[in-house]
């Protein structure tokens, strides 16, 4: 049931990068660009998403626990340091040189193979690499 339920909400979310642009590079790019064709759409994304998740936490932490779990998963360092700041100022980086952040580059994926758009592939495969040398590392 869990697994379905990962399935479900995975592809909801992939859905609606997909409807709302983010999976278009571009798109991110023209947020970012604020001194010049600034693209707000972004903004609104990210805003509807904060109007759901809000309550949504709200009503959630009330609950002993997860419907589907024994107990919430939730990191136990609450503070800023500096791995913490290190791998932010990493994501800003690639996000704003690529226009990707991992979930729309895997959604970004199926559409990618089919119009044999490179960067996509170039973008995922560098973002696995990364994920493979972090657990090697640490």
């Amino acid at each position: 049931m869990r697994m379905f339920v990962a399935l479900l909400a995975g592809t909801l979310f992939g859905l609606g990068l997909a409807v709302s642009g983010m999976a278009n590079p571009a798109k991110v790019i023209g947020f970012l660009d604020v001194a010049g064709d600034w693209d707000p759409t972004l903004a609104f994304v990210m805003g509807g998403a904060l109007l759901v998740a809000i309550p949504a936490f709200h009503v959630i932490f009330k609950r002993p626990r997860p419907v589907l779990a024994k107990d919430f998963d939730l990191p136990g360092n609450k503070g800023v340091d500096t791995r913490l700041l290190g791998g932010s100022v990493l994501f800003g980086i690639g996000w704003g040189l690529s226009g990707f952040c991992p979930g729309p580059a895997v959604t970004a994926l199926v559409p990618a193979l089919a119009a044999g758009i490179v960067p996509v592939f170039v973008f995922v495969a560098a973002m696995l690499a990364g994920m493979a040398a972090y657990r090697w590392i640490s």
